[in-house]
């Protein structure tokens, strides 16, 4: 095999492979990147088994063929080179040769016959904005749990119905529900699928490079789910198991709202975030009518307390919350001002964006917290 490609769009390509390679692997060809060279173009597959990337760009192809590089290597060389065109060539021991202006450098490859396939994507089903869909990601990812044993919660729920798209989180302490609409004309009732949280990491930096009105044909099938934008193929495993009930979680009986201005309340909370105890990230929230204070204390490190105006009219609550979750919420929405909605001491509090009119529906559940 042998090619001539442009260094900036190898590097670009190359780039997106770096989130899904292995880095610790006890198979050391899920270390490589699979490189195809056919007709003008070269095509990068990366996979761990679990998620797979395929990519492609524009090479003036002398010898068709296929070999595999290690890709952190690749990458962090052709970073260094001029810019310019790279000539690769592939040699009879798997070695490649890389030549660029002055530069010669032979890198050790491995057999192209052990990279794995990656499964073939079966008929769209749907066509999902990919702005859309890495702003749904933004808003859940932060609530997945982080606990290897909670597998049905190491992802998110995708929910696509004819004419919306929903996402939802949770790590059993919190949940994050977002439904955003938009048309989705191939698909049914409802489709639903677990995606991990690697994916969706993925997923956001295919849109990162994608342009504003761009979308992602969307099919799965028994194990795997598909999303190719343009050129660009991300393949991952579902998730199986059974997701939370969440319609159970959302509360349909808060009789209590204070309406806040989001920046005043987050500078507020991480302030005093400083003095709560740093295992549990715990902090009192104390609603009373026009007004509502945060506070905490550490034996260790002493108090911090802070006062923000609120439109809230009811009896006075004390409530105690993780400020890290409530944090969480607060960096992401897009809305200047937020509504806390309650019920009781004991419930479950629920943080919207307000004010601002939106298409989006965006809630987040926070558990209470004993202090």
């Amino acid at each position: 095999m042998e090619f001539t490609v442009s260094k900036a769009d190898l590097v670009r390509e190359l780039s997106l492979s770096q989130g899904v390679v292995e880095k610790k692997t006890t198979i050391p060809i899920l270390s490589n990147v699979l490189l195809e060279a056919s007709g003008d173009r070269v095509t990068l597959t990366a996979t761990d088994l679990e998620l797979g990337v395929r990519c492609s760009c524009t090479a003036s192809v002398k010898k068709e063929g296929a070999g595999t590089v290690p890709a952190r290597k690749l990458l962090d060389y052709v970073r260094l080179l001029p810019e310019g065109d790279v000539h690769m060539k592939f040699l009879e021991n798997h070695w490649v040769s890389i030549m660029c202006g002055r530069s010669k450098t032979r890198i050790a490859g491995m057999s192209r016959d052990s990279f794995p396939e990656l499964p073939k994507m079966p008929d769209p089903i749907a066509e999902i904005p990919v702005k859309a869909l890495a702003s749904l990601i933004a808003r859940t990812s932060f609530a997945i749990s982080m606990e290897e044993s909670r597998f049905t919660l190491s992802g998110a729920l995708l929910l696509l119905k004819p004419d919306s798209m929903t996402m939802v989180a949770t790590d059993g302490h919190r949940l994050a529900y977002v439904q955003t609409p938009c048309e989705n004309s191939g698909v049914g009732q409802q489709f639903r699928a677990l995606i991990p949280k690697k994916a969706m990491g993925e997923l956001v930096k295919l849109a990162e490079d994608a342009l504003p009105e761009a979308k992602a044909a969307f099919a799965g099938d028994d194990n795997h789910l598909f999303f190719r934008v343009g050129e660009r193929l991300l393949i991952t495993r579902k998730l199986t198991g059974n997701f939370p009930d969440y319609e159970r979680v959302l509360p349909k009986d808060h009789t209590l709202v204070a309406k806040l201005q989001r920046d005043e309340i987050r500078a507020a909370i991480e302030r005093v975030a400083q003095f709560a105890d740093e295992r549990s990230r715990a902090i009192r929230v104390q609603f009373t009518e026009g007004e509502v204070k945060v506070f905490s204390s550490s034996v260790e490190m002493g108090e911090s307390e802070e006062t923000v105006t609120s439109e809230y009219k009811g009896p006075d609550l004390e409530i105690g919350f993780n400020a890290q979750y409530l944090l969480d919420f607060l960096r992401v929405t897009a809305q200047d001002h937020v509504a806390f909605e309650l019920k009781d001491q004991k419930s479950a509090g629920e943080l919207r964006p307000a004010g601002d009119a939106t298409p989006d529906q965006y809630r987040y559940v926070v558990m209470p917290m004993r202090i």
